[in-house]
This record gives structure tokens, sequence and C-alpha cells, in this order.
């Protein structure tokens, strides 16, 4: 799904950080297809990337708990992708990820 759903060239993909969960199970193909390294936080520590936390909490204002995203068609998940890149973020100073 993330492969389908990038926004810029693959090759700008340096590193992925993720947390355990099974949307990322096929890791190695995502290495593989993007030329990059996959790097999973410690069980339990979601605090070692917030910015997962945070993402997925402004993904649910979308699509809510327990909602099959294989389901949902790529150009809707490119437009709101598009619309989350948009909105400004504190950690950005305010600005969007588009900025």
């Amino acid at each position: 799904m993330l492969l389908r759903c990038l926004p810029f060239p693959a090759q700008l993909v340096k590193t992925i950080t993720c947390d355990r969960g099974a949307e990322f199970a096929n890791w190695r193909r995502m290495e593989e297809r993007l030329h990059c390294e996959v790097y999973f936080t410690d069980p339990y520590c979601a605090w070692q990337k917030g910015n997962i936390e945070n993402l997925n909490g402004l993904l649910r204002e979308f699509y809510p708990r327990g909602r099959n995203l294989s389901r949902v068609a790529p150009a809707t998940l490119k437009r709101d992708l598009a619309l989350l890149n948009a909105r400004p973020r504190k950690v950005l100073n305010f600005h969007s990820a588009q900025d």
C-alpha cells in the first residue's frame, strides 16, 4: 500500500522508521523496491517515534480504527495524504510538510 501512495519519487526515500504493526510485515519488499533501510521502534515504546503516533491520530480523522484501507481507492488515499501534508505542524514551526 505504501508503495502505491508515495507522492514523490521513491529514490528520495532514504530510511523508513515504523512501529511493529502488521501493515509493515512486508518490510523487506519495501527495502528492495525503495532501495532504503527500514527501522522499527522497540515493542511498546511508541515514544521512540512520536511522529508515528501523531500521524496515526491524524489519519484517524479520515479513517476510523478498524477501517479496511485496502478498500479505499488509491486516488482517495493520495488526496487525503495531500491534505495531511498541507496541514501546518508544530514540529515544523507551524509550516506544512509541503512548504
